[in-house]
């Protein structure tokens, strides 16, 4: 059975493939369109029909639309009520929902031969649930959703058992963490929907010094649900402008001392809704997506505190994730399941041709060495920041080594060179990159992290090897690198660490701030030719800047310990 899977509704519209219950394709309309988040539509930010997305994944399979069986939309406007009677403040809601309604037929306009008559409607918090539990490695797990909202709730606990689902419970509208978090985030002069990840960031600069008074605004309840009161952010700090962020203006202590506190409340909120839904199933694994699961410290204080042994967070979390979600759900409820998620990588590739051609038309002068590995290793150990271009771009937010910026860690200057390069306040973290067998010499926490969603606590005699990917706090957001499913990515921390005797890497996505990650050649030579990037590695191919010299590819004859520790002892 060939399924197409939809989100088109709120935030981040994108598509997905799911062919005889095995993921096949799924991307951001974003990396087509170049709108970040499906933003910047005149009337309805973020109501956009996936149809570059979709039409790539078929093609992807060398389907034609009407080889679909069925499409799979994740959100029912059946389920919808009016937001009034929600309990929230929605002019756009009734619009939403006749959008929802006609989506099957806008689509098939788009893609002619897709039949509208073939739509699935999915309700929002399943397809969430579905991206995760039936994506995930457990056939049989807890699951728990949390995002802003979907059609009236913005919750779900539910138990998985053979990919089968019993929704356990779910948290009516308004009461809603996610809609908290974005309140808050356009409270501190940050993008709702799109920038609560500032505020986790910024959190750790600040004490959760109003906590009392958040634990009486967000209770957790006996039904496994919660309730959230209106806040007056006001009177715990003043509003901050959308123009002071764009400008770049520094938050007070103020601001971080409120994100200190949301994000703390959080976090005990999660581990109480974690403890009902374990007490109610008794199961070892738990699943999550919703945006609410893209807060990576959040998910570490679940896996380090919380009932459960392990924890699997889909890798597109937020609304994006839905499309996959809604088609395999679809699959599953044909009796279709298939293999685990085991990459994140499901978006378009090019071949070498390709990446040629375009070269060679943006008459820039690049080589194809023998050793691609050994030199990009050699060009990172001389401080040189890199744009990474490899295989089939994330599904997700994050970047995970197809589409990266990498640098050299132990430059505690780095961190502000790159948040330059992409124009971010500089406040936010850069995440390491590290080899598998060597993360737990590094620092504690999830192992393997593939996916960039937990924090990791740096050890205390790694801090100063690699100050640039240690967040304020002693945290890093890092992900594991497995040499059997990344092996050039992997080699290239070989040939790193033999140089500078750390296994570590600064990785942050390659894009510039408002900009969706790069996505086709064209799209990395437009970030090479505006952006200090000092490297750019496309496919097998090196372009450098005009003023940047080759760096000597051969390795120092020394131990990788040896390389380290003279390192710290500022004398390499």
């Amino acid at each position: 059975m060939r399924v197409l899977g939809v989100n088109a509704v709120f935030h981040d519209p994108a598509a997905a493939l799911v062919v005889d219950g095995e993921i096949v394709a799924a991307a951001e309309e974003e990396r087509f369109n170049r709108r970040k988040h499906g933003k910047e539509n005149v009337a309805f930010s973020g109501w956009e029909m996936p149809s570059a997305a979709a039409r790539w994944c078929l093609e992807r399979a060398g389907l034609t639309p009407s080889d679909v069986d069925a499409v799979a939309f994740s959100f029912d406007p059946a389920l919808c009520e009016p937001a009034v009677q929600l309990g929230l403040d929605d002019p756009w809601d009734h619009l939403r929902q006749e959008y929802a309604r006609r989506a099957p037929y806008l689509l098939a306009t788009a893609l002619p031969g897709l039949d509208p008559d073939r739509a699935h409607m999915v309700a929002h918090h399943v397809a969430h649930a579905a991206s995760a539990a039936l994506a995930g490695p457990y056939r049989t797990s807890a699951c728990l959703v949390l995002d802003g909202r979907g059609e009236r709730a913005s919750h779900l606990s539910a138990h998985y058992v053979d990919g089968e689902l019993t929704p356990l419970a779910a948290q009516r509208l308004p009461s809603s963490l996610g809609l908290l978090y974005e309140d808050l985030t356009a409270h501190l002069g940050f993008h709702r929907s799109s920038d609560e990840y500032k505020v986790m960031a910024l959190a750790s600069y600040g004490r959760p010094a109003h906590l009392d008074a958040f634990r009486e605004l967000v209770r957790t309840t006996p039904d496994g649900g919660f309730v959230v009161e209106p806040v007056d952010w006001s009177s715990f700090a003043p509003a901050r402008s959308r123009r002071e962020s764009q400008e770049g203006r520094q938050v007070s202590r103020a601001h971080a001392d409120l994100a200190a506190t949301v994000q703390r409340r959080l976090e005990e909120v999660l581990l109480d809704l974690a403890r009902w839904l374990h007490e109610r199933t008794g199961e070892r694994h738990l699943t999550m997506a919703g945006g609410t699961a893209l807060n990576c410290v959040a998910n570490a204080v679940v896996l380090r505190d919380g009932p459960f042994e392990d924890l699997w967070v889909q890798p597109a979390a937020g609304d994006a994730g839905t499309a996959l979600g809604a088609a395999l759900h679809v699959a599953r409820a044909h009796g279709e399941l298939g293999a685990p998620m085991t990459s994140a990588a499901l978006g378009r590739s090019f071949s070498d041709d390709d990446v040629e051609a375009a070269l060679t038309t943006a008459r820039l002068p690049f080589e194809r060495p023998a050793s691609l590995a050994a030199t990009v290793g050699a060009e990172l150990a001389a401080d040189r920041v890199v744009a990474w271009f490899q295989g089939r771009a994330e599904y997700g937010p994050r970047a995970l080594g197809q589409r990266s910026l990498l640098a050299h860690p132990g430059r505690a200057e780095n961190l502000e060179r790159l948040n330059d390069i992409k124009g971010r306040e500089q406040f936010r973290p850069v995440a390491p990159l590290v080899l598998l067998e060597r993360a737990e010499d590094v620092m504690t926490g999830q192992v393997p992290s593939p996916f960039m969603l937990f924090v990791h606590e740096v050890h205390e005699q790694w801090r100063d090897l690699v100050p640039a990917v240690v967040h304020v706090d002693g945290t890093a957001r890092a992900q594991t690198v497995d040499r059997r499913t990344q092996p050039l990515l992997a080699a290239v921390l070989e040939e790193f660490e033999a140089r500078t005797g750390l296994p570590v890497l600064v990785n942050t996505s390659l894009n510039t701030a408002g900009r969706p990650i790069v996505d086709s050649p064209h799209d990395v030579l437009e970030l090479f030719g505006s952006s200090p990037v000092d490297v750019l590695v496309v496919g097998p191919f090196v372009v450098r800047r005009w003023d940047v010299a080759p760096a000597e590819v051969t390795v120092p004859d020394v131990a990788p310990a040896e390389v380290a520790t003279a390192a710290l002892e500022g004398v390499a």
